[in-house]
């Protein structure tokens, strides 16, 4: 068996988290990053013996569609896969359900579900520091719970959280650079989704950006940013925000 840990992390929180629930899985693992550039992706091969772990980000209690589109170019091969939606504290709403049944389509078998807090991809000080040590742990004998499940062959219908119809994705907001931008072009470079024009790297193409902050963590001056809308939205999630969520599995 192969783990093969299917990642959309533009800021390293959602990568992260699904390493961790990796680590003691026991078996090699390798790893496929979706958020790069579309020539850059290399999709895995998937036997049918293999695990697929698959993390994607929350947006607006939603899966980036980009990511999705992305996720379904992988064969499935009938293999079984853990989903993970990776949240800013904030909350996940639709984003398992979507999951699953995004991989159950692609002929996965789903056979757990995590959903886990990495920092804030926006909003910094929301989730900060995590995943921590404490989520390390408990991430880790996720991992491992899952493994014994299919050692056992123990495996039943998953009921997850979330709703159907899902609730409508949100989009934005849109980062542009600001005088400290030195033209280096590492922005339009790494945008997964190209919006970022090389003819204009200060600027962002909206009808293209999904709002995944990879060009806001990945600039080395640090010139881009969401502006004033940044103290607007820190506001606004403060009260959903401000009590530590906890990480939970569901594989039964």
């Amino acid at each position: 068996m192969t783990i093969h840990q299917i990642t959309f992390s533009p800021t390293g929180g959602t990568r992260r988290v699904c390493e961790l629930l990796c680590q003691n899985m026991g078996h090699e693992s390798r790893v496929t990053e979706l958020c790069v550039p579309a020539d850059r992706i290399n999709y895995p091969d998937i036997k049918a013996e293999d695990l697929a772990v698959i993390a994607m980000p929350v947006y607006a209690g939603r899966v980036p569609a980009l990511a999705v589109a992305r996720l379904r170019n992988i064969v499935s091969h009938g293999a079984k896969c853990a989903v993970v939606a990776v949240y800013g504290n904030r909350a996940y709403d639709d984003a398992l359900v979507e999951m699953q049944d995004v991989a159950t389509e692609m002929g996965f078998q789903v056979i757990a579900a995590v959903a886990a807090i990495a920092e804030h991809s926006i909003c910094r000080m929301y989730g900060a520091g995590r995943p921590d040590e404490a989520d390390a742990t408990e991430l880790a004998s996720f991992g491992v719970a899952i493994m014994n499940d299919i050692a056992a062959g123990a495996f039943h219908p998953l009921h997850l959280p979330g709703n159907r119809p899902y609730k409508q994705g949100g989009s934005g907001p849109f980062p542009t650079a600001d005088d400290s931008c030195t033209g280096c072009g590492t922005c339009a470079d790494l945008c997964p989704a190209g919006a970022i024009p090389l003819d204009h790297l200060q600027g962002n193409d909206n009808a293209l950006c999904i709002g995944c902050m990879k060009c806001v963590s990945v600039c080395p001056v640090h010139a881009r940013s969401i502006g004033p809308t940044l103290d607007r939205l820190v506001a606004r999630l403060e009260p959903l925000c401000r009590e530590r969520k906890g990480n939970e599995m569901f594989k039964d």
